[in-house]
């Protein structure tokens, strides 16, 4: 764990299900893991699928964190959550009931087996960069030391709902077991 708080974006994703249930539930386990800390999240986002191998419309979002853990706590808490939340392992670019992404640790590159920050595509995708603008409006990309909104265009998406902000979290969701 580290002793200062970084700030990270995490991007929700979900295709089956109660689609925004789902990403409110992550939401709120992920607040309520010890080491986390929800800042601001974006709306909800409705989305087509990226790769054609899904067929269901997506919902999409990213939240800002703060952590005290490091990026390579954090992945095997965001893949425990999307077991706990129904997720199973399929094919690339299939439906699911939940998909967690780290996208932005800090201002850090992070290459590590199964782990890469910046996410290696992120810019490439509207249904991220859309949100991560609302979410973290002064993220910057740590290979160019500029602000991810004031260098990539962010394509209009449909808004299907609003995800609570910190001071909106209920005490009976965030009381919830954390991710472990």
């Amino acid at each position: 764990m580290s002793p200062i708080p970084v700030p990270v974006a995490i991007a929700f994703g979900a295709s089956l299900g109660d689609r925004a249930a789902s990403i409110r539930l992550a939401l709120h386990a992920l607040d309520a893991t010890e080491g986390l800390r929800l800042v601001r999240t974006s709306r909800l986002y409705a989305t087509a699928a990226v790769g054609g191998a899904a067929g269901a419309v997506f919902f999409n979002a990213v939240a800002r964190f703060e952590t005290t853990r490091t990026p390579s706590e954090l992945l095997p808490i965001l893949r425990a959550l999307e077991v706990r939340l129904g997720r199973r392992p399929t094919r690339r670019w299939a439906d699911r009931v939940i998909d967690l992404d780290l996208l932005l640790y800090g201002r850090q590159v992070v290459t590590e087996p199964g782990l890469r920050i910046p996410h290696p595509r992120m810019v490439e995708r509207a249904f991220v960069m859309t949100p991560l603008r609302e979410a973290w409006p002064d993220a910057i990309n740590p290979y160019t030391g500029l602000r991810y909104a004031d260098t990539l265009p962010a394509p209009p998406l449909p808004v299907v709902g609003v995800l609570p902000q910190p001071a909106l979290v209920p005490a009976s969701l965030a009381s919830r077991p954390t991710a472990a």
